[in-house]
């Protein structure tokens, strides 16, 4: 919760406005790949009818963080996009994988991608709880020392409904649909759109 609030008081990090021919790289696990709902229902391709930009899918259902990481650099150089959308470490949390770990591959991922001349948004999703689910404390942390742009609350609100879940884990149309402006939303408060 001290991170919530603490998120909530910083400035919107910037993003260079993305120009009308512009490639978005929607990358991570079956949460971005779009996991219970058709491809055309996916929050990449909701975003790409809402911003008017081209979105690549490269989500890839049961993705850890350390395959995210083997993966890259390879999906970057073959998309050449100018953002990239970072939504990474469900997975391993589901998994019990140790927290530093998965934040230094997320760390390194937003280095690899910076490297490239991409800058990165990066989206927060929750740890495993019965009631009150939130974005983990290493989202906020990590946004806070790479001065990342960050949603953090969209994808918890989603998953705490089951109206808006086509299972325990994924979102259903709705829940993506939702996804997807609230990440919109997010790419015209950092500049990246108008």
């Amino acid at each position: 919760m001290l991170f919530a609030l603490a998120a909530c008081g910083r400035e919107p990090q910037l993003l260079p406005p993305l120009a009308g021919d512009a490639v978005i790289l929607a990358f991570g696990d079956s949460l971005t790949y779009g996991s219970g709902v058709g491809p055309e229902q996916s929050y990449p391709a909701v975003l790409e009818q809402l911003s008017g930009r081209r979105v690549v899918n490269a989500g890839v259902p049961g993705e850890m963080t350390s395959g995210g990481l083997e993966r890259l650099a390879d999906t970057l150089d073959e998309h050449r996009p100018q953002l990239l959308i970072l939504c990474l470490g469900g997975n391993d949390m589901l998994r019990k994988q140790d927290t530093a770990q998965t934040a230094w591959n997320l760390e390194r991922m937003v280095g690899i991608s910076r490297a490239q001349g991409v800058p990165v948004l990066l989206l927060g999703v929750p740890r495993p709880a019965i009631f009150g689910l939130e974005s983990a404390p290493l989202y906020y942390e990590l946004a806070e020392r790479l001065q990342l742009p960050l949603e953090a609350e969209i994808i918890p609100e989603v998953l705490s409904d089951n109206d808006l879940k086509s299972d325990q884990i994924h979102p259903n149309a709705a829940g993506y649909r939702l996804i997807a402006e609230a990440v919109l939303q997010q790419l015209r408060r950092s500049g990246a759109l108008q």
